[in-house]
């Protein structure tokens, strides 16, 4: 097969940025690049030579080493609580809790290093030497069988070396070659793909059919004994013999240290180069005192151990293409840049879009449609441009310039840059686009909630000149409905009643769904108690409105300008025509008066909006961040950075269950 010229030029590139990038990382330490970077581009080499072998060279850095429960599933009850561990991203961070245990314990600690396997973690019971169960830790009490998929790994003996008791914790993981066989094996198959290696590993653990488990190149590590009939072992470091002795698989990798410096010293060996020379997923280690006795001292907070820490590598980062860079109006009539990227997995999604946030930002990191870019997750879920890569820039890229005119804003396209900002914004307000985002808006689950009208209907609807403005809404019938490509009876009657049902409103959710600038839910909450009525607060002056506490100037005068629009105030007086807005009352004293929530990941039951209202209800005040002032923390599915700061503050973390019973109290 004939190499394309592209492609022999993008792997001579390649080759050549791996290897600067791993001589600054490895010799001198000051690589731009993270780990996860680089990783992500020799991983693209690897895939050009593999398509096309004749690009692989002798010297090329793929030749050189370098430095929650499924329904599905039986419920199993932990005889043992399985806990989580406390983040630590920093050196600041290992030394405020070194100095927390030599506090507690009166000792000089020294501590027992181990990898952290980004796998799933296993609990092993056996009973008299023989395998009884295995289970997930789930939620730490409640875990899922899995017994079944566990006998399928060759290193897990169904017998011990002696008929003892014992519960035994570890971590089961997917091999990284394995992980790309079974993508490769998948795209083969049209089947989706696995975002990354632990992903893989829960999936093929969790499944129902034990072949598919047994296919997979799963390995395990165990790390901790829980439970024993025998002697319990006076260290850390005994302890992973012992489960060694007994015949179960222990990595070999731990290492005992006793100073700061050899933990500093191990997180970089295994930030760096030798991750590459093993052959499954690391996100950190783990420190954990060695003693026992003083690890009974320190004990365990609500979800952690406050004898042992985890000390995370940096965020995940992968390299990727910018294929294209397009425009974006929201529904205030602002203008985003959207980078289009080459999809990618990062941080256990598969990304093909970036905001690059406006021109500025753009322009400083000098990002071109081409260029080959550091891609991370910000926060909870954002995917972020990081960096250029200028050295896999191709030839003949032009430096990115901010439109002056898009068809995405009306009129005549006309665009300006916001005076005093960074953003810029359509000249004419209104267009399709914008307005089709505002009435997807209003009707969304934050707002009125009206199921079934999703931006997709909203467009439909508007090419149809069936709605226009949110009164609108309101004034479809079933027949106009029915004549619509897609609506068919029952789809009509449901959305119908939704409308119906959407015309008995909370105040706070109706000015939500008006859009006004700086009013989002905990604003309109207080707006709404504090005003009662939409009559009154219509009629509120700036000056009342900006003395609210929590309100301040610029929302107090975002909110005056809004009710002073002529086009707002006739809009009112339409909507008038079928809304029954409904007070909304502050408790006088709830469960969670005068407590900061946050809300973060996929709760099993409750909706985001629901789980917010639950807390205003209850007298709390729901953040969109955590912070030192923060109460507590409820996290469901996939909870992002937010749960990982909630850890390294120390504040606790409630599962929905504990929440709502929390609500209860």
């Amino acid at each position: 097969m004939k190499v394309p010229k592209d492609s022999h030029e993008r792997a001579a590139q390649l080759r050549s940025a791996i290897t600067k990038y791993r001589a600054l990382q490895h010799e001198k330490d000051l690589s731009p690049l993270s780990p996860e970077a680089l990783d992500s581009l020799k991983h693209e080499l690897a895939q050009l030579e593999e398509k096309y072998p004749e690009l692989v060279t002798p010297d090329s850095p793929t030749q050189i080493i370098a430095g929650a429960p499924l329904s599905s599933l039986s419920k199993v009850r932990h005889a043992v609580p399985q806990w989580s561990f406390n983040d630590a991203f920093t050196e600041e961070d290992i030394r405020a809790f070194d100095e927390r245990v030599r506090k507690v314990t009166g000792a000089i600690p020294t501590y027992d290093l181990e990898l952290k396997i980004d796998g799933l973690k296993i609990v092993l019971t056996y009973e008299k030497g023989v395998l009884t169960t295995a289970a997930t830790r789930g939620d730490g009490v409640i875990g899922e069988d899995v017994t079944h998929n566990i006998r399928t790994i060759q290193e897990i003996p169904e017998r011990l070396s002696r008929p003892v008791d014992l519960i035994a914790e570890g971590e089961v993981y997917l091999t990284r070659s394995g992980f790309a066989k079974l993508n490769e094996l998948r795209e083969k198959r049209g089947e989706p793909l696995f975002a990354n290696p632990r992903n893989a590993a829960a999936g093929s653990i969790r499944q129902l059919d034990p072949s598919i488990a047994a296919e997979r190149p799963l390995g395990v590590f165990l790390y901790d004994v829980a439970k024993t009939s025998e002697s319990v072992p006076s260290t850390q470091s005994e302890e992973l013999a012992y489960l060694a002795e007994l015949g179960l698989p222990v990595n070999s990798e731990h290492q005992h240290v006793d100073s700061l410096k050899e933990i500093f010293a191990y997180w970089q060996k295994w930030r760096g180069s030798a991750r590459e020379k093993v052959d499954y997923q690391l996100d950190g280690i783990v420190l954990k005192v060695e003693s026992v006795a003083e690890q009974h001292m320190l004990g365990y907070t609500g979800k952690a151990p406050r004898f042992a820490i985890a000390y995370k590598f940096p965020p995940e980062q992968v390299e990727t293409i910018v294929e294209n860079i397009t425009l974006q109006v929201g529904r205030t009539g602002k203008l985003t840049p959207v980078a289009h990227l080459r999809p990618v997995a990062v941080a256990g999604t598969v990304v093909a879009r970036a905001t690059l946030h406006n021109e500025d930002f753009v322009a400083e990191k000098d990002i071109r449609i081409g260029d080959t870019v550091v891609l991370q997750k910000a926060g909870d879920v954002i995917p972020e441009v990081v960096s250029v890569i200028t050295e896999l820039r191709p030839k003949g890229t032009k430096t990115w310039k901010f439109p002056t005119t898009s068809a995405l804003c009306g009129g005549d396209g006309s665009i300006e840059r916001v005076p005093g900002e960074a953003a810029h914004r359509c000249k004419v307000a209104g267009s399709f686009e914008q307005q089709s985002r505002k009435l997807a808006y209003f009707a969304g689950k934050s707002a009125l909630d009206v199921a079934g009208m999703g931006r997709e209907t909203i467009r439909t609807l508007m090419e149809h000149d069936l709605i226009s403005d949110f009164d609108d809404i309101f004034e479809l019938t079933k027949d106009e409905l029915l004549e619509l490509e897609g609506f068919e009876e029952t789809k009509t009657v449901k959305l119908i009643k939704a409308i119906h049902a959407a015309k008995k409103v909370p105040l706070d959710r109706l000015l939500i769904g008006f859009g006004i600038p700086h009013v989002g839910e905990e604003t309109a909450f207080l707006l709404a108690t504090n005003f009662g009525t939409l009559a009154s607060l219509r009629g509120a002056s700036e000056d009342t409105l900006s003395h609210i506490s929590g309100i301040g100037p610029i929302i107090g005068r975002a909110v005056a300008e809004w009710f002073k629009d002529p086009g707002n105030r006739a809009l009112l007086v339409r909507l008038g025509k079928y809304l029954k807005v409904q007070k909304v009352i502050a408790p006088a004293q709830g469960p969670l008066t005068g407590q900061v929530v946050v809300i973060t990941g996929t709760l099993p039951t409750l909706s985001r909006e629901e789980a917010e209202a639950r807390v205003r209800q209850a007298g709390g005040k729901v953040a969109a961040s955590v912070s030192t002032k923060t109460s507590f923390v409820v996290a469901g599915e996939n909870p992002g950075s937010k749960f990982d700061t909630a850890r390294q503050l120390g504040v606790p973390i409630l599962t929905e269950g504990e929440f709502l019973t929390k609500l209860r109290t």
